[in-house]
Parts: C-alpha cells; sequence; structure tokens
C-alpha cells in the first residue's frame, strides 16, 4: 500500500491485478474513489449526468475541491487510466466492477431519497445490455453511497429483476461503505479504518478483495444489511460527539468554565472506543452526510415505532447551536456582521447544510448587513446540489461574497469567526471589532486576548 505521499505515483500493476472499474457518480467521493483507483493502477470510467463534473476529469481537472485531488486527476488522465463520461455503455463496456458514489438527499419527511441510485442501477442494467460483456461473464454492481439497510436486497434488486443481464453474463451485488472525511479525502481513502464489504456473493466479495488489495488491508465480506448499517451508525456517533461537546461548552461557560479544557482531559479516556476527533466544543455541524444520515436513522425508528431521543435530541441541539449565535448577535449592538468562512469544513468548498450557511440566510433575514469572507468558495465554480442547496439559501452569495478578509471586517461591529486560516487570524489581530464570536475554538491566544472576544460555548 502506498503511503500518502506516493497517491500521485502511478501503479501499472495493481496487487490484485488491473481491473476495468466504473464509477458512478463524481461528486466528492466518486471523484476520489475514481482517481485513488486510477493511481493504484486500474482503468476508470467516471459516470455523471452533469457534464459540469465530467469535463473537468476530461481535461486533467478535479471537479470538486479536495487538497490533493487535482494532481491525481491530472496523473490519471495523462496516464490513460481516467476518463470521465455521460455514457454508461463506454464505462461498462468490458468493466468488471461498476461502484455506484451517487447522491441520496434527504426527503422532506426526512427519508433517504433514492432516486440516483435507482438511476444509476438502471443505467447500468441498460447499458449491459449493448455492451461487450467481461471475460469473466461476471459484473459487480456496488452501493458505496449511504443508503438505508435493505436497500441493495429490495431496492436495487428490484430495479435488476425488471431488467435482468443478457445471456452469459450475471450481476452480483453488494455494499462496499466508504469511510471518507471532506479536506482529507484522500489520506482517508490510503489509511481507511476498515474495508468492509456486505455481499451474499462469494464472487463479488472476491472481485472488491482484488480491487482494493493495494490497500493492504483485510477485506470484512460481512452480510450486506450490516455494511449498509455501519456507515449509518459511524454518522450517527460522530454527529453525537459534536452535539455533545457543543452542550457541555452551553451549560458549562456560565460557570465561568472554558469547556476545551474539560473536553481535553475526558477525551484522555479512550478505552470506550471514544475518538477525539469530533469532541471539541465549538460550533453545529453540518455537511453532505452527517445532517441527513441523522435524519434518515430517526425515520427509520419512527416508522418502526423505535425511540431514539438522544439521536432525536441531536438535530434539536444542533439547530439550538445556530439559534444560539444568532440570540447572542441579537442581544449586542451593531448591525454589520463579517462572517468568516462560509463552507462547512476547512480546506473545502462544500456549503451543503454549512451551518455557517444558515447562519448567514438568517442574519440576512434579520436585516443584519453582512459580509462573508472565505478562502476557498468560488461561486463559478460551485456544482451539482452544493450550488443548489448556496442558491436556495443565499441567491446573492456573488455580492456579499469576498476572499479578502480585511474586507470582510471593514466597519464590522461584529465578526462571526469559522475560518481559522492564517489571513484570517491575521486581519482580526490588525482591525478587531468591537465584538469576535469564536465558533472554532482554534483561533490562538492572540485573538482570545482581544478586547470583545467571545467562544461560542466557553
Amino acid at each position: 500500500m502506498g503511503a500518502v505521499g506516493d497517491v500521485g505515483r502511478p501503479r501499472h500493476e495493481p496487487v490484485g491485478g488491473v481491473m476495468k472499474v466504473a464509477v458512478f457518480g463524481l461528486g466528492y467521493v466518486g471523484s476520489v474513489t475514481a482517481a485513488c483507483l486510477a493511481a493504484a493502477g486500474h482503468e476508470v470510467w467516471g459516470v455523471d449526468v452533469d457534464t459540469a463534473k465530467v469535463e473537468p476529469i476530461a481535461q486533467g481537472h478535479s471537479p470538486v475541491v479536495e487538497p490533493g485531488l487535482d494532481d491525481l486527476v491530472a496523473a490519471g488522465a495523462t496516464s490513460g487510466r481516467l476518463h470521465a463520461t455521460t455514457d454508461p455503455r463506454l464505462a461498462l463496456e468490458r468493466a468488471d466492477v461498476s461502484l455506484i458514489c451517487v447522491g441520496t438527499p434527504s426527503t422532506q419527511a426526512g427519508s433517504t431519497d433514492l432516486t440516483y441510485i435507482k438511476r444509476a442501477v438502471r443505467d447500468i442494467a441498460e447499458a449491459a445490455q449493448v455492451v461487450v460483456r467481461p471475460e469473466s461473464g461476471f459484473h459487480s454492481i456496488v452501493i458505496r453511497s449511504t443508503v438505508p439497510p435493505g436497500t441493495v436486497d429490495e431496492v436495487v434488486a428490484q430495479v435488476l429483476a425488471e431488467m435482468p443481464p443478457p445471456d452469459g453474463l450475471t450481476f452480483g451485488t453488494a455494499m462496499c461503505p466508504e469511510f471518507l472525511r471532506e479536506g482529507s479525502g484522500l489520506a482517508d481513502f490510503y489509511e481507511p479504518p476498515f474495508v468492509v464489504v456486505g455481499t451474499r456473493n462469494p464472487k463479488v466479495g472476491t472481485a472488491l478483495t482484488d480491487l482494493f488489495a493495494f490497500l493492504g488491508k483485510d477485506v470484512q465480506v460481512v452480510d450486506v444489511r450490516t455494511a449498509e448499517a455501519l456507515k449509518y451508525a459511524c454518522n450517527a456517533f460522530h454527529a453525537t460527539k459534536v452535539s455533545f461537546a457543543n452542550e457541555m461548552g452551553r451549560i458549562f461557560r456560565h460557570f465561568d468554565v472554558d469547556s476545551r479544557e474539560v473536553m481535553k482531559i475526558f477525551v484522555q479516556d479512550t478505552s470506550l472506543n471514544i475518538s477525539p476527533y469530533y469532541l471539541k466544543p465549538g460550533f453545529a455541524f453540518g455537511g453532505s452526510c452527517l445532517p441527513k444520515d441523522l435524519r434518515s436513522v430517526l425515520h427509520l425508528a419512527r416508522m418502526h415505532d423505535t425511540e431514539l431521543p438522544l439521536l432525536a435530541g441531536t438535530l434539536a441541539t444542533n439547530e439550538r447551536s445556530v439559534r444560539d449565535v444568532v440570540d447572542r448577535v441579537i442581544a449586542g449592538p451593531g448591525r454589520e456582521i463579517a462572517l468568516l468562512g462560509l463552507s462547512f469544513k476547512h480546506a473545502t468548498d462544500d456549503l451543503r447544510e454549512s451551518p455557517n450557511v444558515e447562519l448567514a440566510e438568517r442574519l440576512i433575514g434579520k436585516g443584519y448587513n453582512l459580509r462573508i469572507y472565505d478562502a476557498i468558495v468560488n461561486p463559478g465554480r460551485l456544482v451539482g446540489a452544493n450550488l443548489r442547496h448556496v442558491t436556495s439559501k443565499l441567491p446573492h452569495l456573488q455580492r456579499v461574497l469576498t476572499d479578502d478578509p480585511d474586507a470582510a471586517l471593514a466597519g464590522a461591529d461584529v465578526a462571526i469567526v469559522a475560518a481559522t486560516d492564517r489571513p484570517a487570524v491575521q486581519a482580526l489581530l490588525r482591525t478587531p471589532p468591537a465584538r469576535t464570536i469564536d465558533l472554532s475554538g482554534r483561533l490562538g491566544a492572540d485573538v482570545e486576548a482581544l478586547h470583545g472576544y467571545e467562544g461560542v460555548g466557553w
């Protein structure tokens, strides 16, 4: 297995043999997966209905912002191992495996919308009718997107039953969840906590063991529903950790306690498998995974008359984290607000369900004059669900967004700070506003010593 520093080096002879792989969906998960598999030496075809995602890969660029991904995509395109297309037939020609990495957004009721999963499976089944089959006569259809338990057995199986493979070709299905964090996607791909394949078909298990052999990890083959549930368990736990730390911050600040110190000691106990990663008081959680997957878990519980009060409370306390900051702004003087940091996480441009976007929308709705700084977000590069979400929330983003923190802070009465990059911190120190509300707790001692500094939970 190559180290993270080796991710751009071509691997002409993968440990498990060269395979042709179709990756359906070229968002964060699909783009990282496609580029890394191509770097491992496999022949990879990315498929997406959105030309704004296909064309950059064809030109040797990543369609999404992810550290290191541009170089990896360029290397894959130059080597001829990484391709992108809107035509599933090109990707399925002699392909051994299809990895489905499409979006699974929430419905208004909180359930998981499987429309794109069904469409991808149908596209595969239709293309398989006319393309040349792989030499093995076997094709693995693998879900990588986060889906409720039973999706492969019921939803995927139903689509395939309506359009069975042609003579001489057999389909096998599986769930192989991904564990990629935006901002560290390449490192996470090459050093996963585990590689899990949920399938009842031993041929699929063998195919995916060969596909991911270069990672140097034992592949755990489990029941398909176990694999589907695993990602929900992980994301539900991560979401719970964020909200738990924020609740500690909100209560302890009334007792003049720095909850960061409390939690710093708390996470030293790792014997119960508590990771320190999310256990830091701060702002609300957001992004493309935790909110929707938590809603999906709660929807499944309601459908089975099962109460999950902690997880139900997690969404409420997350919303309270946003409302708490709005209330604190309203309680003080000033109408000019600088918001430093818009994406839900540093080093990405993902605005989907970003609590900072929600905060901006609420403050603008209450009549505040808002200027936003973000070093990475570029409205011209946003595509797909990312673009749709921010357009629905902040239709005039272009007019209030700047990549200059000094411009955002000019004349501001209050700075709400999510960004932790050096330019933002230096600008705060140069021209501190009357109030600074710190959402991260990682701005440093100099900023915390400023007059008017407030920690969101300490």
